[in-house]
């Protein structure tokens, strides 16, 4: 589709075309921007009535990315009506968009009516826009506040795809330390086991748990928008890992911490995945600056293969004995409410759609 005025063309590329995926992955090379066409849901192209590329940008989701405009045309509107032309049609879905992008164009964007939420320098700056913003999400964590007698107000993020042992110690774990625990459960819908399923497992499986509060993560933890390397099939640890891990602590040591008055974090070793890996660092490198004591927790084990080999419990080894069905096999990872979902006919759909995917969520 193109969309015609009297100095500019509009076009939405194919992302199935070869020739228009590097016709925007060059001109973005130019930009110091390297293009990924699996990372996005569209992207549009600008030319000028010669045919000219003039700028180009992309959304996933409802997240503006890679925009950029030729050094040639970066005093004409072109900037402005990219970003214009992408936000009305997010838009005509979402009413609040974000924008991720780097820090020294943020000022574009807040010119444009943009909003700077947080950045991790060299790299991201991450910025929103429309008749929601995270003063809202701080009005919903002070409805869910609770009061406290003492200090000891700790907070816990997962997703839990699926609800396991290991999860269920972690909570227990944080809740028989601390007055109240405050759970925030990852809100995007990007795992194989949907938001309210997860949300209904972990809810079962910690209902005995009376300090425990739970919360919705929204758009601000570990999200699509903030944090879109958590949730890549392909891992790294190079420093775009690093530096979304970051923004999302930031996001959440500056906008969550105060609100709730939380002291501490608790998180489980890593001993699998490289992303959360960095994320659990960059806890351990943020949160002690905003007087957050990230306390991480040795994952528990069903069992000793070997002296220094113990079955770790994790949820991706529970989506791969659901894939090879092997359930049976790790009984003991799974809470029995986990377990008696895994096993009804609610969870079919889920476990076929496991077992036609080889993705990490």
């Amino acid at each position: 589709m193109s969309i015609e005025n009297t100095d500019y063309l509009y076009v939405w590329i194919s992302l199935d075309n070869p020739y228009d995926i590097k016709l925007v992955k060059n001109f973005l090379a130019q930009q110091g921007l390297d293009y990924d066409p699996t990372d996005v849901d569209r992207t549009m192209v600008l030319f000028n009535m010669n045919k000219q590329v003039i700028g180009t940008g992309s959304y996933k989701c409802r997240t503006l990315k890679y925009v950029a405009v030729a050094k040639q045309f970066r005093e004409t509107t072109a900037f402005a009506d990219i970003v214009s032309f992408i936000t009305n049609e997010l838009f005509r879905t979402h009413k609040h968009t974000f924008v991720f992008t780097k820090p020294e164009t943020a000022k574009l964007f807040e010119g444009l009516g943009y909003t700077e939420i947080a950045r991790a320098e060299p790299l991201f700056a991450v910025l929103e826009f429309g008749y929601q913003s995270i003063k809202d999400y701080q009005n919903y964590l002070k409805q869910m506040k609770r009061n406290t007698q003492t200090q000891n107000i700790a907070a816990i993020v997962v997703n839990c795809n699926p609800f396991t042992n290991g999860h269920k110690y972690l909570i227990e774990t944080a809740a028989n330390e601390n007055e109240i625990v405050y759970l925030f459960v990852v809100e995007e819908d990007l795992s194989v086991f949907p938001f309210d399923i997860r949300w209904e497992l972990i809810r079962k499986g910690t209902e005995h748990i009376k300090n425990l509060v739970m919360l919705k993560a929204g758009h601000y933890i570990v999200s699509g928008g903030i944090f879109p390397n958590y949730f890549l099939k392909k891992e790294s640890t190079d420093l775009i890992s690093e530096k979304q891990a970051e923004l999302d602590i930031t996001i959440f040591a500056k906008y969550m911490v105060p609100v709730l008055n939380i002291t501490k974090r608790y998180i489980g070793t890593e001993n699998y995945c490289q992303t959360t890996l960095a994320y659990n660092k960059a806890m351990h490198k943020i949160l002690p600056l905003h007087n957050v004591e990230v306390i991480e927790k040795t994952r528990i084990a069903v069992d000793q293969i070997e002296t220094d080999n113990p079955n770790y419990i994790s949820a991706s080894k529970v989506r791969q004995a659901i894939r090879e069905d092997r359930l049976l096999e790790i009984k003991d990872f799974i809470p029995a409410t986990t377990a008696e979902f895994l096993f009804s006919e609610e969870a079919k759909e889920i476990i076929k759609k496991i077992k036609s995917n080889d993705g990490r969520h």
